[in-house]
C-alpha cells in the first residue's frame, strides 16, 4: 500500500510538472505573440499616421538659407520649412508639377493645401512655373495667386509692402483671390495689387483705373482688393521660360 501511495504521489508530481511546463509554454507563447503585435504596430504606424508632408526638393541653391543652415542641392522640403536668400542669392525648388524660384533678398515658407504644394512669400520676389492649375499656389498676406488653367503657366510675384504687391504673368493666365474676390490676370499682363482698398487712391497711379486696361475704378467698399495695370518690363527669367517650354510634365 505504501508503495502504491508513493507511486501515486510520484505520478501526481509528474502531472503537476507537466501542467506547470505547459503553463510556462503558454505564457512564453503569449509574450512572443504580444511582442510580434508591438513590432508590427511600430512598423505599420507610419502607414496609419497622417500622410507625409514632403513637398519637394532643392535643385539649385546659391547664398540661400534653409532652416538654420545653408541650403544645399538635394535637400528635401517639408511643410513648414522656410527658405531665404541673400541680396545676390537664389534658390530653386522642384515640387511635383511645379518649379519655384526664390530671388535675392527674399523669404518664403512652404505649406500644403490638400494635395497642392504652396508657399507664402513674406519678402522679395518669387517666380513659379506650373503644368496644371493645381500644381502650385503662392500666398502673399491674404492674397492667393495660382494658375487659372491647366496650360503651362509662368508667374512672378514681388512684395512691395505688407499690403501691396506686383503680380506678373508671362505665360498662361493667373488667378488672384482674396476671400471671395477672384480675378484673372491674362497672359502678358502685370498688376500692382493693393490689399487694403480703404487706404488706396481710387484713381490709381497716373489716372489708371483700378480695374486695369483703362476700365472704370472698382468700388473699394465692396472689393477685397484693388489693382492697377502696370507695364511688364521684359521676361521674368530665362530659367522659368526654358523650364516651362521644355515639357508640359516638367514645368
Amino acid at each position: 500500500m505504501t508503495r502504491l501511495r508513493v507511486a501515486r504521489l510520484t505520478g501526481t508530481k509528474s502531472i503537476d510538472r507537466v501542467a506547470v511546463a505547459n503553463r510556462n509554454n503558454c505564457i512564453a507563447i503569449s509574450k512572443s505573440f504580444l511582442a510580434l503585435i508591438v513590432v508590427f504596430s511600430l512598423l505599420t504606424a507610419p502607414l496609419w499616421a497622417t500622410p507625409s508632408s514632403w513637398l519637394g526638393t532643392i535643385v539649385y541653391a546659391d547664398r540661400a538659407r534653409f532652416a538654420t543652415g545653408q541650403a544645399s542641392v538635394g535637400a528635401t522640403i517639408f511643410s513648414g520649412d522656410r527658405l531665404s536668400t541673400e541680396q545676390s542669392g537664389g534658390v530653386q525648388v522642384r515640387a511635383g508639377a511645379a518649379r519655384f524660384l526664390l530671388h535675392g533678398a527674399s523669404m518664403a515658407t512652404f505649406s500644403q493645401e490638400d494635395t497642392t504644394p504652396a508657399a507664402t512669400l513674406a519678402l522679395g520676389t518669387a517666380t513659379f512655373s506650373t503644368a496644371n492649375s493645381k500644381a502650385f499656389a503662392l500666398h502673399v498676406a491674404s492674397a492667393v495667386i495660382r494658375p487659372s488653367s491647366d496650360r503651362p503657366t509662368i508667374g512672378q510675384v514681388t512684395v512691395l509692402s505688407p499690403k501691396e504687391l506686383i503680380v506678373k504673368s508671362t505665360r498662361g493666365s493667373l488667378s488672384i483671390a482674396v476671400e471671395d474676390d477672384v480675378r484673372e490676370i491674362p497672359e502678358g499682363a502685370a498688376y500692382r495689387v493693393v490689399l487694403d482698398p480703404s487706404a488706396a487712391d481710387p484713381q490709381g497711379p497716373r489716372g489708371v483705373g483700378t480695374k486695369g486696361y483703362g476700365g472704370p475704378p472698382r468700388k473699394p467698399a465692396k472689393d477685397k482688393f484693388i489693382w492697377y495695370a502696370v507695364g511688364v518690363a521684359g521676361a521674368i527669367t530665362v530659367w522659368a521660360v526654358h523650364e516651362a517650354l521644355e515639357s508640359p510634365d516638367r514645368p
